[in-house]
């Protein structure tokens, strides 16, 4: 388990963290979200022990980083920003080097690297020098060295940043895989990137918490949550034919076609099939027709504006 309490870092006059408290437990994957300069980056710094904190705790797996850092820190597998390496060696070289610097030796450091490369699928550009790779490759070298020693905490810093869809899918399904009997922490920019692979998300801003829960917990928190999503083939005044419906919000027309609009449910409770009778009573000339379960974005956006607009 990881343990943070009152977690706190400043930069002279600048608190870039303000008092995180939060707990991650084993099998968990959590998304740590948050605009540019919310304090992403420097709390996976904080929890690595690359950097010490201002105030507050951080315990991995009962160790305090800032106690026991040796032993807090054998327990992380870590992937910064970035992927820092050294570019004239192979990637075979490079892992050879991580896997001693882990204390490996003979069969072990072939056997490893060796799982490594497979897991990470980077068995054809094992003899290519870092420094010609594409950003890609660099991304899963970089990968393939924080899985190296197993470990019981993984934490990513945007670990498909640069890769291809097949690449992310691939990527996705690995960190899930992993997920299985280890703590993982991906802090990320990309919001579909919850969806996919996190069971947890923690939105921040300014360097608090704004939102904790479950990707389906923060969505039932959007707008959107059980609005009906509505494609006309044809112009059609909705919103009249769903006057005096207490059920329904609103009607909103999409900005970029007038021929999509999403109704939008009064107190979060399902409208699918109330509009679904009212569309076939009134015949609307539909194309396309979906409930919504709500966008991270919109809930993303509010609670970070509402930080923002509170300072």
């Amino acid at each position: 388990m990881i343990e943070i309490n009152n977690l706190t870092k400043k930069f002279d006059q600048f608190t870039a963290i303000d008092d995180l408290t939060f707990t991650v437990k084993e099998g968990e994957v959590l998304g740590f979200l948050g605009p540019n300069g919310a304090g992403k980056s420097t709390t996976m710094k904080l929890i690595t022990g690359f950097l010490s904190a201002s105030h507050g705790s951080i315990s991995i797996d009962g160790f305090e980083i800032s106690k026991n850092p040796i032993e807090a820190k054998s327990l992380m597998g870590y992937l910064p920003e970035g992927a820092p390496s050294y570019g004239d060696m192979t990637t075979l070289e490079f892992l050879n080097f991580v896997a001693q610097i882990r204390g490996y030796t003979g069969e072990e450091i072939t056997r490893r690297v060796q799982r490594v490369l497979d897991e990470v699928e980077l068995n054809s550009v094992s003899q290519q020098t870092i420094e010609t790779l594409s950003k890609g490759f660099k991304r899963r070298v970089g990968l393939a060295q924080a899985i190296m020693h197993d470990p019981k905490v993984l934490i990513l810093d945007e670990p498909t940043d640069g890769l291809d869809p097949n690449q992310k899918h691939h990527v996705r399904e690995l960190i899930k895989n992993l997920a299985r009997d280890k703590i993982v922490i991906i802090s990320t920019h990309i919001l579909e990137e919850v969806a996919a692979v996190c069971s947890r998300a923690i939105i921040i801003a300014q360097g608090r918490i704004v939102a904790d829960g479950t990707p389906a917990e923060l969505e039932a928190r959007s707008k959107y949550h059980q609005a009906v999503s509505v494609r006309l083939s044809e112009k059609y005044d909705l919103a009249a034919d769903l006057t005096g419906l207490a059920e329904v919000g609103d009607v909103e027309m999409d900005s970029e076609d007038n021929m999509v609009f999403r109704i939008l449910a009064s107190g979060g409770n399902s409208i699918f099939s109330q509009v679904s009778e009212i569309a076939q009573a009134k015949h609307w000339p539909i194309i396309e027709f979906h409930a919504s379960r709500g966008q991270l974005e919109d809930v993303f956006r509010t609670v970070t504006q509402q930080t923002q607009g509170a300072q």
